[in-house]
């Protein structure tokens, strides 16, 4: 996929349980860039019996933020380089109740 946004196939989704402790990842490409939009990733989480919330996260210091219409800088991954590439961290809070 080399970084291309695929609208045709819709490849690269995938389903993520966290552990016992709530923990999460995913390991995948940055995504690619599309007219009109900022990089970004779709999500969708939900504790157990909840509502689901649907969401995206953002890249920092991407030009297109600044353009993009829907952009949340409260949905900022925060990226820190490591020996094998970046690592995206954001921290959920959901209401189980």
């Amino acid at each position: 996929m080399a970084g291309v946004y695929d609208n045709d196939g819709y490849r690269l989704r995938g389903h993520q349980f966290t552990d016992a402790q709530g923990r999460y990842g995913f390991e995948t490409i940055v995504p690619g860039l599309y007219p009109g939009r900022t990089r970004h990733f779709h999500l969708k989480v939900q504790a157990p019996g909840g509502r689901i919330l649907t969401t995206q996260l953002y890249f920092p210091d991407e030009a297109g933020n600044a353009r993009d219409r829907i952009f949340s800088p409260e949905l900022l991954l925060a990226l820190s380089e490591g020996e094998t590439g970046a690592t995206g961290r954001f921290d959920f809070v959901l209401d189980r109740g």
